[in-house]
């Protein structure tokens, strides 16, 4: 038996097939093509869905289901979409709505929450008790999984990690706070980050990189800068590990998960990223005596986490 997992953003709908081993084993994608209502959505991946298996040769009676993550909050119930402001819905039932286009049962979830889902069961955090996803982006998005369950909280909304203040009054985050993790630890952060160093630095590699225009440093740059030993780059890249540990660390601390894994584009930086956070980390936990505490390991499924996890909701 397959399932379908369907990873929808804001710019792609990206679909796999999944077989019993959690692998893909045909994988398409075709444009969100916002804005559009609720209707015509459910319509184009109900079709989206139909297409990708005759063309992969599976029947529908070898299909024991599809799931959906969804960038938004998402009631895993009833399949109701209570808020995504990307799609601008607000009480969408779009579950029901694909369910409608499709012969087998479709699940729904928050798109972060899916792509953790599919690292537990798949991925980085498969084996493990307890699991806790930071993913290092334009924001920093999260999941908790505790006994095998995805945590949702009374409301679904549950994962908001990046919006954990870290610094009282300081830097604004564009929930309307001030000082939130996502603010000084996101992928976003240390490229603004890396700007400002280049900038107070013109004789760095940091700023060479940006051949007279900042803008184009990302997170990236940083961290290739840090890669040569740019003293610049390793400055600001040293005082966001503090940062970044001082959130990971407060999450340990009140979640105690067997592992931690970072995923986002900044998880690429790998063991640059991950060994010196690690370091930072471990004399913040208030376990560290204790003979059992996390691992933090990067995530290793990639950008398919959100379809797998989706297709094994």
């Amino acid at each position: 038996m397959y399932r379908v997992g369907i990873d929808l953003g804001g710019t792609n709908i990206a679909l796999g097939l999944i077989n019993e081993e959690m692998k893909i084993v045909w994988k398409t994608s075709e444009p969100t093509n916002l804005p559009r209502s609720a209707e015509s959505l459910a319509q184009a991946i109900g079709d989206l869905v139909l297409s990708s298996l005759d063309q992969a040769g599976i029947s529908p009676e070898e299909t024991e289901s599809a799931g959906i993550g969804i960038p938004g909050t998402v009631n895993p119930a009833t399949g109701v979409v209570e808020y995504a402001n990307n799609f601008e819905f607000v009480n969408v039932p779009l579950q029901e709505m694909i369910q409608s286009k499709l012969p087998f049962p479709i699940h729904s979830a928050n798109d972060a929450k899916a792509a953790a889902w599919g690292e537990y069961l798949a991925g980085a955090g498969k084996g493990s008790s307890s699991m806790l996803m930071i993913t290092l982006g334009t924001g920093i998005g999260g999941a908790y999984i505790g006994e095998g369950r995805l945590m949702d909280g009374w409301n679904f909304a549950a994962g908001e990690i990046g919006h954990m203040v870290i610094c009282q009054g300081g830097e604004p985050c564009t929930c309307g706070r001030r000082g939130c993790f996502e603010a000084y630890a996101s992928a976003s952060a240390l490229a603004r980050q890396g700007r400002a160093a280049a900038a107070a630095h013109p004789e760095s590699l940091l700023y060479r990189q940006a051949e007279g225009c900042l803008e184009r440093i990302n997170a990236k740059s940083v961290t290739d800068g840090v890669k040569l030993q740019d003293p610049a780059a390793c400055q600001v890249f040293e005082q966001y590990l503090s940062w970044l540990a001082e959130g990971t660390a407060n999450l340990i601390n009140i979640l105690q998960p067997e592992r931690v894994v970072i995923g986002g584009g900044l998880s690429g930086a790998g063991e640059v990223l991950l060994a010196p956070l690690r370091k930072k980390v471990a004399p913040m936990v208030y376990s560290r005596d204790s003979a059992r505490n996390a691992q933090i390991v990067k995530a290793s499924l990639g950008n398919d986490a959100g379809i797998i996890g989706a297709g094994l909701l």
